[in-house]
């Protein structure tokens, strides 16, 4: 029985981290952090390499995800460009609910542009590891 729920577990690896991913960055986005000690480290720009790194881990893992969900029936090329319009799209999506559903929290244009550069770099990022040179490949 615990051997079973082990191997769904392991065939649905993929699909767990990228949800996973997806509710912390989520969480992480909408949630106030005033009053805590977060909200006291001031390093310059910090909050733009935050958002690059939850964008390109959102569509690096997006990627295997997909390839998790068709059984790697589409395409490297067509899973890297839904991965990343689907990033780029839930990142603008933040930002607006950032502006018109919390307090402490305000949308900000070039936050939307730090997601799309790391969504950008992280659907690279994945590609070249299933490129030729790579050891890594997209059909089972």
């Amino acid at each position: 029985m615990i051997i079973n729920r082990l191997l769904v577990l392991k065939k649905h690896k993929y699909t767990i981290a990228f949800v996973s991913w997806m509710v912390f960055v989520t969480f992480s986005s909408l949630v106030s952090f005033k009053g805590t000690d977060a909200a006291n480290i001031d390093i310059p720009n910090l909050d733009k390499v935050v958002h690059f790194s939850f964008y390109f881990g959102a569509a690096f893992l997006a990627v295997f995800f997909i390839r998790e969900v068709t059984k790697g029936s589409m395409s490297l090329r067509k899973a890297v460009l839904f991965a990343l319009i689907g990033a780029i799209g839930y990142g603008i999506v933040i930002e607006v609910l950032q502006y018109s559903l919390t307090a402490d929290r305000h949308g900000d244009i070039f936050d939307a542009l730090a997601n799309s550069v790391g969504a950008i770099i992280g659907s690279l990022a994945v590609k070249s590891f299933f490129s030729k040179e790579r050891w890594l490949k997209w059909r089972n």
